[in-house]
């Protein structure tokens, strides 16, 4: 019985290899040095048509505030590339901050801001928060982050 079982593990484990070796071989004669040249060459055209953001800055530093206070500031974004710059959608860590963003399209070498408010009532001493942009950049996603102190406030 023993033996039979150590054969069969035997078959399959052979099987499995004969199997992916197989399809490596095909996979191989699919991609051919013109293709890959193509594609890259494609790649190249598509980037330099595309939106590209550039930033006055990327993170804030909101140094020292009490807790309760709102604090407030905007990131001035300028679109760099060669097309409209979409900001489809602004997604904070959490809902203690609200991003407001230009919804209609960025000309090329226009600015547009990106205003960022954080409620800092019950998020006591140090806050990083991060804003995540969804862009027709290349990469698809920015970051913008605020961060600082916050003082607790004094218990009864």
């Amino acid at each position: 019985m023993k033996k039979l079982t150590i054969l069969v593990a035997f078959i399959i484990s052979t099987s499995v290899f004969i199997s992916c070796t197989d399809s490596n071989v095909a996979a191989k004669g699919k991609v051919s040095k013109e293709k890959l040249s193509k594609a890259k060459f494609r790649d190249l055209e598509i980037k330099k048509g595309t939106a590209s953001i550039s930033f006055d800055k990327q993170v804030y530093d909101f140094g020292t505030v009490n807790e309760g206070d709102f604090v407030e500031t905007v990131f001035k974004v300028t679109n760099s590339g060669k097309t409209d710059l979409v900001i489809t959608n602004a997604q904070a860590t959490c809902g203690c901050t609200v991003p407001v963003w230009p919804k209609a399209p960025i000309k090329p070498g226009e600015t547009g801001d990106v205003k960022v408010r954080f409620n800092t009532n019950g998020k006591p001493n140090r806050q990083q928060k991060t804003v995540t942009l969804t862009t027709n950049t290349v990469a698809g996603k920015e970051r913008l982050t605020i961060k600082g102190m916050v003082t607790p406030k004094a218990k009864i």
